[in-house]
């Protein structure tokens, strides 16, 4: 609770991520595939999707200016594509899951060799690995809140 700034960035981020992963855990494909707020459509699964493409956009695409397709459809979200909320038939968790991790690996790989202060391209300017962190920080964070309402209509789990 008392790091450098780079640390105290990192350890927030993977503390979301464990958090939304906690979130999952116990649960079968077809509690993570339930829809428990309605109107809304978001699942547990849908938003390990969604963050797993959220990390490879940020992390990969801007980041380190790969040509990385999304993982979950043709399209992008400028475009109209959900961002890996929409689920197929086929999706399971487990594989969303190994997704996702990957995206992390990727993530971690790409951020090691630079400084918070190190800019990509980004629409018509620049952006910082600084703001990136920060960014992904508040999506996390925001998602999180969401799975809190998700996980506790499915099964009354609460504080997880």
């Amino acid at each position: 609770m008392n790091a450098d700034e780079r640390t105290t960035l990192e350890s927030w981020l993977d503390f979301y991520r464990a958090t939304l992963a906690l979130k999952c855990e116990g649960l079968d494909d077809q509690q993570l595939r339930t829809a428990a707020v309605p109107p809304s459509t978001m699942t547990l699964l849908g938003l390990v999707q969604h963050v797993a493409e959220v990390e490879r956009n940020w992390f990969r695409r801007v980041l380190a200016g790969e040509s990385a397709p999304p993982i979950y459809g043709p399209g992008n979200h400028a475009e109209g594509h959900d961002g890996g909320f929409e689920l197929s038939q086929h999706g399971s968790y487990r594989a969303a899951a190994d997704v996702w991790r990957e995206e992390i690996r990727c993530a971690r790989a790409n951020c090691a060799a630079r400084e918070l202060e190190d800019t990509s391209p980004f629409m018509d300017g620049v952006v910082s690995l600084r703001w990136i962190y920060t960014h992904m920080i508040a999506e996390y964070a925001r998602h999180c809140g969401h799975a809190d309402l998700i996980r506790e209509r499915i099964d009354g789990t609460t504080g997880v």
